[in-house]
């Protein structure tokens, strides 16, 4: 019997985690990259977050347009169905 088709049992499984436990060893990411990446993502602030959702002009546009899109993507959806679903089934 190959090892490939050997069943992983505990005892196998306990053995493979122990040799890629020393055999990976962690590697720390450069220090620049870190920066950067830092720099790059930043949460903003909890009073930029209330301010946005303040202004609820804003939001209900926003709201609107993703519920427009959603319905048209539907529209489509059920029109391509209609049209080449049908054929199939009659």
């Amino acid at each position: 019997m190959s090892k490939r088709n050997e069943k992983l049992s505990p005892k196998n499984l306990e053995s493979l985690e122990e040799h890629l436990a020393g055999t990976l060893q962690p590697v720390a990411p450069p220090k620049d990259f870190v920066q950067h990446l830092r720099n790059r993502v930043r949460l903003p602030g909890r009073g930029v977050i209330v301010s946005r959702l303040r202004d609820w002009n804003k939001l209900f546009l926003v709201f609107g347009s993703v519920m427009s899109g959603l319905l048209i993507v539907i529209s489509v959806a059920r029109a391509f169905y209609y049209m080449f679903g049908r054929r199939n089934m009659a």
